[in-house]
């Protein structure tokens, strides 16, 4: 168990989440004692720094605001650099329970990269219309890309191992939620083992989406169609490990 914490980084991104950061950060530790937290800042207008660095977490603060995808590159990259095999990824909203932390990363030891899904059989969330519609469409067309049944692609509750930090390292999307579908594919493409486990997911504890209800379901269309080019590229490498 120490190895394992010791060798695994829990990487926030974090945008305006003064209110829930110190709470989260907490809960992270309490889950896993002696982990690393890294938040990174994703260029907020508030106190989200400051309140990260009191609750005991490292924080990289970004000069303006790159989306999730931007600002967990700059996680792999920290990962890479410090020495962890694992990057955990967990909102900073609160929303994602960190005490299923463990489980995403017991699946490590036989997978490259692992999804804490939402719609696969634990806890009570549930998406509806044309949101859920195209969650739908996009699981079933990255389960076939990944050769296993994944029910909950846009989750950003997940696990990466040794050879998929070092892929996303380098090649992570930056779009929105091309940071949750584009970077399945890419992983996917590359030959790597791609799992899920049911987790719960909870209410903000703070803040506010990013994105209303009617235009994350456009986003989620227009990804979809951004997945078909992504289909076409050829294979991306992961840098090699230096050790």
């Amino acid at each position: 168990m120490a190895n394992l914490v010791t060798s695994t980084l829990v990487v926030m991104p974090a945008f305006n989440e003064e209110v829930a950061i110190g709470a989260v950060i907490a809960e992270v530790f309490q889950a896993l004692p002696g982990v690393a937290c890294l938040v990174v800042d994703d260029g907020s207008t508030d106190s989200t720094s400051q309140a990260a660095r009191r609750a005991g977490a490292l924080v990289a603060t970004l000069p303006y605001n790159l989306g999730v995808g931007g600002a967990m590159r700059v996680g792999f990259n920290y990962a890479l650099a410090e020495g962890f095999d694992n990057v955990v990824q967990v909102d900073a909203d609160g929303q994602h329970d960190p005490q299923s932390i463990q489980q995403l990363i017991d699946e490590l030891d036989t997978a490259d990269l692992v999804l804490g899904a939402r719609f696969a059989g634990e806890g009570d969330y549930d998406a509806k219309g044309p949101r859920r519609w195209a969650m739908i469409v996009l699981a079933r067309l990255l389960s076939r890309s990944a050769g296993t049944r994944l029910t909950d692609t846009t989750s950003g509750f997940r696990a990466s191992g040794p050879r998929a930090v070092r892929l996303f390292a380098d090649h992570y999307p930056a779009e929105y939620l091309g940071d949750t579908l584009e970077s399945l594919v890419i992983a996917a493409r590359a030959g790597y083992v791609i799992r899920q486990v049911p987790v719960s997911m909870r209410a903000r504890a703070g803040g506010t989406p990013s994105h209303r209800p009617i235009k994350a379901a456009v986003f989620l269309l227009r990804v979809g169609v951004a997945m078909l080019f992504a289909f076409l590229r050829p294979p991306v490498a992961a840098r090699l490990s230096e050790n």
